[in-house]
């Protein structure tokens, strides 16, 4: 039985690159995940969280730029947060993502991981559960409201072969027949 009362969640999708902060019981905030790794940062004084979607860079190429580039995307969730007056000693996080989507190319995902964690532990932001590595995708549904997070494994897509063989292409002429 429904009950007219209760409200739905409203669902924030979250982009690559970007972070989104919110109170309101009533969102949920949710991304997925192949190498790249979020944050989801809460404060329950406050009742008020945030998540970002750090998609960076190859971490071979230059790692002054990676490292700025990284910590700005962490700054940003965080300063959003104390801006809307969350306080930083109250701030809880849950890590996730990081994954090895292809077999032997490079280890971004582990090493974006190795860098949220260690982001946090300078910071002295205590991480109350992480999941990261692997070989999936993840998507995650983050209430902020709560500092609740669910997390769901992606299962692998199977290439589907079709036994059809292709229909032959015929050309020339300028009539086409059905």
């Amino acid at each position: 039985m429904n009950d007219p009362t209760k409200t739905k969640d409203q669902i924030l999708h979250l982009a690559q690159g970007d972070y989104l902060i919110s109170s309101d019981p009533n969102v949920m905030i949710s991304t997925t995940l192949g190498s790249c790794v979020s944050v989801c940062l809460w404060d329950p004084v406050l009742k008020c969280g945030g998540m970002n979607h750090m998609l960076l860079p190859d971490h071979t190429k230059n790692s002054h730029t990676w490292e700025f580039q990284d910590v700005h995307a962490m700054e940003l969730l965080v300063n959003a947060l104390i801006k809307a007056g969350a306080l930083k000693r109250n701030l809880q996080a849950k890590v996730f993502g990081g994954a090895q989507m292809v077999k032997g190319l490079s280890e971004i995902g582990e090493q974006n991981g190795v860098f949220a964690v260690k982001f946090l532990e300078q910071e002295g932001i205590p991480c109350l559960a992480k999941s990261l590595g692997g070989q999936q995708a993840r998507r995650i549904q983050f209430w902020p409201a709560t500092g609740r997070v669910r997390q769901r494994l992606v299962k692998a897509v199977d290439t589907i072969i079709s036994k059809r063989k292709p229909k032959p292409v015929v050309t020339g002429g300028d009539l086409e027949l059905f």
